[in-house]
């Protein structure tokens, strides 16, 4: 879609060539001002007005926003072009990575799905009376206010909120939706003369609110509370947290946007079937318990799910994808960056993965007061780094990155990425992928622009397209040799399953439950046939056979082998001894023979041992025909009329 890129050179603290940034683009651009936030205010709303408009300037995105709204025009898009590029102390030239920024900034994104959340005001506030009731006091007017005292004290005086007392047991939910139980739970009685007095104390209280304020100081209620919405905690020896709290739970009532933030397909999960466990990476990851088991699938509450992405990056089979945005769209701003940088003339570009609040203000800063990013080095603001899995690591190297820098905040959600750095590690090469823990924008211009042995990009890059395990695999091609098997770290999502011959008795449960079809039978012979890229790794097959005859190899086979079915275990056909069709496998049909014949009272003679080695056909044929035959029925009893019964009343 056509836009128009808004330049200015701030004043004239950076080089703006807009011929050229058109020409690598192919957008229209306007020429380059000066000062559209200050003097040019009228030549901004010029520019807005004409639409299709993108300003390269975030720091007064606020203004231009606002001037938009003042003449009805449609608003602009943003990228920060100065901050991320213009502002460098690096010599080398700017135009392929202002190029690629803009060209980024050109893409359409999909609309945010959401899901509206509802919060009438109800607010739960826990502590001692001490602190929890001033709190009240002030909330009271704005929200209806329980207040849950956890000592041992008076009923206060005041109505003007309700009062309990009583103990905690359960507290599930989000914000407009919490769910509670509380034990010993004490009402006021406010009947009689004189002071209020407690109610005789009973347990499995049950009650709900949409706002919960802790003011306890202990273990937090939840699972990751600082991403839980709706609950509130503050330590309450500090006057100034308290007050924080207090003034944002009073922000909490109406009707909220909350984001939607994953997408599950559940009937490609492999978490569970027939009641045996196989996957549980999700289960495992996830910080605020928002998943949970829901038979042969896990279940996802949007209402918890905080959007860290952990989840998605690891899920084996693609079940559950971040969808805020979605993975194509990632994979589409990582190639458009990459290829834009290198139709500018650029060579060897770097990426810096980094978060839309704490890393993109660290480049701001750095750019502002300090070197700025190198020349080369390419910013990729996502809305959490911890969703950035191996195969986005992956497809940005063979889209033409030389290396993939990750930069981590405060609040960033380690475990996935501890786990997907070293796997994409294993497939791409140790120096390719880098993760960068610093706090100071000074420390990480330095660690930029430190000099590093960049290895070479690849040769061909390649447009990244399918899914996450598609993707992953396209890439790993483009980096190795086509022929490669690479050795992974252990729990990696493709790898080999490896059969104990000598164990299997070819029983196929194994093939039953194999949830992604990487585990098939031959239906013409006893043979497990194996297809190594659909493998998940995912444990279930290993978990299910009786005979504990299947391991694992964590690798990533990338010949065309793996695209293929092989023979795991075969074994020779059984031939009935009555019809000679084929059927079973020869050594368990012995194997049963040797057992039963003539030690079990339903194979005690020679003609029913014999039935063991039939076919389903025969074997019916033989019980039908059997001297015991089960199928027969005795002379059916004469049917009763009702002359017969009135003939019997008169006979008595």
């Amino acid at each position: 879609m056509a836009k128009r890129l808004i330049l200015c050179n701030c004043s004239g603290t950076q080089e703006l060539d807009s011929e050229a940034i058109e020409r690598t683009t192919g957008q229209t651009c306007s020429q380059v001002h000066s000062n559209l936030c200050t003097t040019q205010l009228d030549r901004a709303a010029e520019e807005i007005a004409a639409g299709d408009a993108v300003i390269c300037c975030r720091q007064e995105q606020r203004v231009f926003e606002e001037l938009a709204a003042e003449t009805e025009a449609p608003e602009p898009a943003f990228t920060d072009l100065r901050d991320r590029a213009g502002w460098s102390d690096d010599s080398r030239p700017k135009l392929p990575k202002m190029a690629a920024l803009m060209a980024e900034a050109t893409l359409t994104a999909p609309p945010e799905k959401t899901v509206d959340v509802i919060s009438e005001g109800l607010c739960l506030i826990i502590g001692e009376s001490g602190v929890a009731l001033d709190a009240a006091q002030k909330l009271a007017p704005m929200l209806g206010v329980t207040v849950l005292l956890t000592d041992d004290t008076d009923p206060p005086d005041t109505r003007d909120f309700d009062v309990i007392r009583g103990r905690l047991n359960r507290a599930e939910g989000a914000l407009g939706q919490f769910r509670l139980r509380i034990d010993a739970l004490q009402q006021v009685n406010p009947a009689g003369r004189g002071a209020l007095t407690w109610s005789a104390p009973r347990d499995g209280g049950q009650s709900e609110c949409d706002v919960i304020l802790d003011l306890t100081g202990g273990t937090p209620l939840f699972p990751a509370p600082q991403k839980r919405e709706g609950y509130l905690r503050a330590d309450p020896r500090s006057i100034g947290a308290v007050a924080d709290a207090v003034l944002e739970a009073s922000q909490l009532i109406g009707t909220f946007e909350k984001p939607l933030y994953v997408a599950m397909e559940p009937l490609i999960c492999a978490h569970s079937r027939a009641g045996k466990p196989g996957c549980t990476r999700c289960l495992d990851i996830c910080p605020t318990g928002a998943i949970s088991p829901a038979g042969e699938h896990v279940s996802i509450d949007p209402m918890i799910c905080a959007g860290c992405g952990s989840c998605a990056a690891l899920c084996p089979s693609g079940a559950i994808t971040y969808d805020a945005p979605p993975p194509d769209m990632t994979f589409r701003r990582i190639h458009t960056l990459a290829s834009a940088y290198r139709k500018a003339g650029g060579d060897a570009p770097r990426l810096l993965v980094c978060d839309r609040d704490h890393g993109a203000e660290m480049i701001r800063l750095g750019a502002r007061y300090g070197r700025g990013l190198p020349a080369d080095v390419i910013p990729l603001e996502v809305d959490v780094v911890s969703g950035f899995g191996h195969a986005e690591m992956l497809a940005a190297l063979a889209s033409g990155f030389a290396d993939v820098t990750i930069l981590l905040s405060p609040t960033t959600e380690r475990d996935a990425l501890d786990r997907e750095v070293p796997l994409a590690r294993a497939i791409a090469g140790e120096s390719r992928i880098a993760l960068l823990d610093v706090a100071d924008p000074d420390a990480l211009c330095e660690a930029l622009y430190a000099p590093v042995d960049v290895p070479a990009p690849v040769g061909q890059p390649v447009l990244p397209m399918g899914s996450r395990r598609q993707v992953a695999r396209l890439a790993a091609r483009a980096l190795n040799a086509p022929d490669s098997i690479l050795p992974l770290p252990s729990g990696a999502p493709y790898g080999a399953v490896e059969v104990n011959t000598d164990a299997c008795t070819l029983c196929l449960s194994c093939v039953s439950l194999c949830p992604s079809g990487a585990l098939v039978d031959n239906p013409d012979m006893p043979q497990l046939r194996f297809q190594e890229d659909a493998c998940l790794q995912c444990g279930l097959c290993a978990n299910v056979c009786p005979e504990n005859a299947i391991g694992y190899e964590p690798r990533l086979n990338l010949r065309d082998e793996a695209l293929t079915q092989t023979v795991l275990n075969e074994e020779e056909p059984f031939a009935c001894i009555e019809c000679g069709a084929l059927f079973g496998v020869k050594s368990t049909v012995e194997r049963i023979t040797e057992k039963l014949a003539g030690k079990h009272a339903m194979f005690a003679n020679e003609n029913a041992a014999r039935m063991i080695q039939m076919c389903d056909d025969c074997r019916v044929k033989a019980q039908f025909h059997s001297k015991d035959n089960p199928f027969a029925g005795g002379e059916r009893p004469q049917v009763r009329t009702t002359d017969d019964y009135f003939s019997k009343r008169r006979d008595h």
